[in-house]
């Protein structure tokens, strides 16, 4: 008997018959491509797959993945997700989240995932605003901003989600953006890889609530100047002409221009994400519009065991001095007691 070897996967086989409902022009689409486009590379069987998510725009994304999966409640994803994980390390798990769904009420949630270094991907769609609601300010929402809920304007200071996770010692920080399906694919590929967890901030538009948010940042007008992609072991440098480059002037890091008569190119600070300080990707992450180009990229990615792995080293463990046991002897041991009817009565009055 001959046999055939299994024809490899394609992104076909991770797109669902489910109509994909969100409103025309959401970066949302981009990424579920993605995503999809991903899976099919990472050489996972697709029943290994489980994606997770809690709620908001972003998690209808187990609806739209044809794998296991599980639509949550708001905010606890993350706990889903660990049990899924802590249950079958074998999964690969995709936590999906928005920034109103992950760092508001899953705030909690999200800090002890990552903090933990659990084996899975979170993926955390950051719009600046609540989608799914109708338009209210979200945690990431710039100071002044006018919606629903604050009509003469935010007076919050907003979550940075990549400081949140650099605070919380996520292993892997990255950065990337709707309108670039490329540079997300090797993001994601990238996170797979990494044996702990990965948090990965995807900048996206709402078409309907929060347009244009990130225009300054990535418009067609603005991307070639203000965007800096990070390469490992290069020199963070920026501009159309990667003419612009990063150094650092005591601690504060300053953009400066590179040759004719400016910086050297050995000032120019070399990107590491391995580097044994945080302060470098705390430097990173605190880099915005206007003053300097927005890093796009993996900031940090360090070792550290992790979470499901020792989890499953103490049962294995516990298996070997003590056996595997059965649910009947841990109902049924000696630690039991009956209650009599007399002592019913009793209780009763």
């Amino acid at each position: 008997m001959t046999t055939t070897p299994e024809e490899p996967l394609k992104k076909k086989d991770f797109v669902t018959a489910n109509d994909v409902r969100w409103c025309p022009g959401c970066g949302d689409y981009a990424i579920l491509n993605a995503l999809q486009r991903t899976f099919p590379e990472l050489g996972v069987p697709r029943e290994n797959f489980a994606v997770i998510s809690g709620i908001g725009c972003s998690s209808r994304f187990p609806y739209y993945m044809e794998t296991y999966g599980f639509h949550t409640i708001h905010g606890r994803g993350p706990a889903v997700a660990t049990g899924v994980k802590v249950a079958n390390p074998d999964l690969s798990v995709w936590l999906i989240t928005g920034d109103g769904d992950g760092l508001s009420i899953g705030g909690n949630h999200l800090l002890h995932i990552l903090r933990r270094n659990l084996n899975v991907n979170i993926i955390l769609f950051n719009n600046r605003i609540y989608g799914l609601t109708k338009g209210q300010y979200s945690p990431t929402s710039p100071v002044g901003t006018r919606t629903k809920s604050t009509p003469m304007g935010s007076v919050d200071n907003p979550i940075n989600p990549l400081l949140f996770a650099l605070g919380a010692e996520a292993t892997f920080i990255a950065r990337t953006y709707d309108t670039n399906v490329k540079h997300m694919v090797e993001i994601f590929k990238a996170a797979h890889a990494h044996q702990g967890v990965s948090f990965i901030e995807i900048l996206q538009n709402c078409v309907i609530f929060n347009d244009k948010t990130w225009d300054s940042v990535y418009s067609k007008q603005t991307r070639e100047e203000e965007l800096m992609f990070l390469q490992e072991g290069q020199p963070l440098l920026c501009g159309k002409d990667r003419n612009h480059g990063i150094r650092l002037n005591g601690l504060t890091p300053e953009k400066v221009i590179v040759g004719a008569g400016g910086a050297d190119m050995s000032e120019i600070l070399v990107h590491q994400s391995d580097h044994p300080s945080p302060l470098y990707t705390q430097m990173l992450a605190q880099m915005t519009h206007p003053d300097y180009p927005t890093p796009m990229g993996i900031l940090r990615k360090v070792e550290r065991p992790t979470y499901d792995a020792a989890v499953a080293g103490q049962i294995e463990e516990a298996q070997s001095r003590l056996g595997h046991g059965s649910i009947e002897s841990l109902l049924y041991t000696d630690d039991c007691w009956e209650v009599s009817e007399k002592e019913v009565e009793e209780a009763k009055h």
